[in-house]
């Protein structure tokens, strides 16, 4: 995959046998998170997660998107490295960041960070369209190795400056930032369809920052909700474009 390149993952088969050796890990997972969603529920306001978001996270194979040697601990309910200091989200951020997207099948998806793939895995598991970017090649190139090992087929995926978006594939019916911007970028909020979602983490990477549903009203203008106190990496780009 070229720098820059547009790349899709072929549809495999998942081995379901791997899937049920950690059957366990996951169903705790689960419980973990409804836990969690309901101890948070007066700063997120949802004191549960649609259905359809924790059966998404139920199928995705968690231990197959970890770097080799985490896949015991994939299911813990927490971050865990990645490299080039990058992090695999915690599987409750996930599910909270899925949940707020509102995703239906058959939407257009943009995710800017596609780290190991798990968010990207989850987005397609409810049956969005997904066009991925990330800019550090090489987590772009494992990532998209793994999706299409585990049968991803309606994922694109891009190595580019997330600031900048994906323009050739707008407008989107939905945005996911998985890393912290010091402010919202201006082209992510322009490539999102009237009635669209974007959630971004917005803050300085040593200081506060805050989870934001941000939804582009039908005359243009964009209403914006703080949702929870977070921890990201921060969103890197060549040319911070806004």
């Amino acid at each position: 995959m070229a720098a820059n390149g547009l790349v899709f993952a072929t549809l495999v088969a998942m081995d379901s046998n791997a899937q049920d050796r950690y059957a366990t890990a996951r169903n705790a997972m689960l419980e973990d998170i409804a836990r969690i969603a309901w101890e948070t529920r007066a700063e997120t306001g949802r004191e549960t997660f649609n259905p359809r978001v924790l059966e998404a996270l139920g199928r995705v194979a968690r231990h197959s998107l970890v770097p080799s040697g985490q896949e015991s601990q994939a299911y813990d309910n927490r971050p865990l490295p990645i490299g080039h200091g990058q992090t695999i989200s915690q599987p409750f951020i996930v599910a909270l960041m899925s949940d707020l997207l509102a995703v239906q099948p058959g939407d257009s998806v943009l995710e800017i960070g596609t780290g190991s793939g798990y968010q990207t895995a989850v987005l397609a598991e409810l049956g969005a369209m997904v066009y991925t970017v990330e800019i550090i090649e090489s987590l772009a190139r494992q990532a998209h190795e793994r999706l299409a090992e585990l049968g991803y087929g309606d994922v694109a995926a891009r190595i580019a400056d997330g600031y900048a978006g994906w323009p050739e594939h707008a407008s989107f019916d939905s945005i996911i930032v998985t890393a912290a911007a010091p402010e919202v970028p201006d082209a992510l909020k322009q490539q999102l369809k009237t009635g669209g979602r974007l959630v971004i983490p917005v803050g300085a990477q040593q200081g506060a920052q805050t989870l934001y549903l941000i939804e582009k009203q039908p005359d243009g203008t964009f209403h914006r909700r703080a949702i929870l106190a977070v921890r990201f990496v921060p969103l890197t780009g060549r040319d911070r474009a806004q």
